[in-house]
């Protein structure tokens, strides 16, 4: 009577088993993935939003940075990497010119992506090169001129009267003015009232006057547009700096208070 129940029981069993093997073969649960996202930029990068849900309730990641904690979902690689398309760049350009026209300073070049990377393909390397120069430009030379200075109270009067008329000199050069932008000054420089005023930033009108010019028609020192030289205060020791030129003007006379290159 036992043996006559067990067997419909375990029969059962069995054809529920099959039943159920079939029904996965034929009907088989979808399995969520990336193919459900909606948005294909899930493909690359690093985004925590790009997740779904396995049909075992489990998180997977559709990112490309899922290839290293190694959760992606199960159809990632079909639906990302297959599709994959690589960044492609062009050439690169010519160097540029040097920051530094005298001295160290730095050059670059840079290209263009021409195919952007797409669904976790191979990022773009790198699009800008740069390195070390150093620039020796023909001004270069009067870069390292340093300007000697005095305060204005050393301003010749060619008016003198008591210069003799045998004493006339030849034929006088037109001064010009030069506006320095003062980027240094040393401590001694504020021991004396003149030199005093040559701080950092302020802007000094530095005269040429004809007696400053040697043989040729401008002073030494008088800098360069947009380049730091250097200058040495001739009656006060140890007060030198640096300034950058910003602007000049011919045929011109410096305000009160300003400087004369020697």
């Amino acid at each position: 009577m036992g043996t006559y129940v067990w067997f419909p029981a375990f029969y059962a069993f069995i054809v529920c088993g099959y039943l159920a093997f079939f029904s996965g073969v034929l009907f088989p649960q979808a399995e969520a993935g990336c193919r459900e996202r909606e948005s294909p930029h899930c493909c690359t990068g690093r985004n925590n939003e790009c997740f779904e849900y396995t049909k075992r309730k489990t998180v997977c990641y559709c990112d490309s940075y899922c290839q290293k904690t190694g959760d992606c979902c199960e159809d990632y690689r079909h639906v990302c990497q297959i599709s994959a398309v690589a960044c492609v760049v062009g050439p690169w350009g010519p160097w540029s010119s040097c920051t530094s026209p005298c001295g160290v300073g730095s050059t670059e070049r840079s290209r263009l992506v021409t195919v952007p990377p797409r669904n976790g393909g191979t990022p773009c390397l790198d699009l800008k090169q740069r390195r070390g120069c150093f620039g020796n430009n023909d001004i270069c030379s009067s870069a390292k001129e340093v300007a000697k200075i005095l305060p204005d109270s050393f301003k010749r009067n060619f008016k003198d009267p008591w210069r003799r008329p045998h004493m006339l000199m030849k034929n006088e050069k037109l001064s010009y003015c030069v506006y320095m932008r003062v980027k240094q000054a040393s401590a001694a420089c504020s021991l004396n009232l003149w030199s005093a005023q040559l701080v950092r930033e302020r802007l000094v009108c530095s005269e040429c006057q004809s007696e400053a010019m040697a043989t040729t028609d401008g002073c030494g020192g008088d800098g360069l547009q947009s380049t730091r030289t250097f200058w040495t205060a001739a009656s006060v020791p140890g007060c030198h700096g640096s300034w950058v030129r910003e602007s000049s003007s011919r045929n011109c006379s410096c305000p009160a208070y300003s400087v004369l290159f020697v």
